[in-house]
């Protein structure tokens, strides 16, 4: 099993920069891609950032050029630094990790709030 627990949400003005956090325990060794991703009052859950094992990244549309994911493998963290907050990036952030052997299987942290006011 693997707990995961973000950190690092708030309220933030429109332009400002907010820097996520997510601590992973358990059986960590099982992990391999972590990342981001959000829900806004009904809307769909959507995939922000999620970086791999190794270091690649993929990220929305949406973020490119604001967001930075980062992971440390050693401490068992992964970060999203996000800069030039839109208003549009109101919503609750989870925490992501997942692995695919034997079978695809993702854990999901508890989520925190990222208001960006107008």
């Amino acid at each position: 099993q693997v707990q995961l627990v973000e950190s690092g949400g708030g309220l933030v003005q429109a332009g400002g920069s907010l820097r996520l956090s997510c601590a992973a325990s358990g059986d960590i060794f099982s992990i391999d891609t972590m990342g981001w991703y959000r829900q806004a009052p009904g809307k769909q859950r959507e995939l922000v950032a999620a970086i791999t094992t190794g270091g690649s990244t993929n990220y929305a549309d949406s973020v490119k050029g604001r967001f930075t994911i980062s992971r440390d493998n050693a401490k068992n963290t992964v970060s999203l630094q996000m800069n030039s907050l839109k208003p549009e990036d109101t919503a609750v952030y989870y925490c992501n990790a997942a692995r695919f052997l034997p079978w695809r299987y993702d854990y999901w942290g508890q989520g925190t709030q990222v208001t960006v006011s107008s």
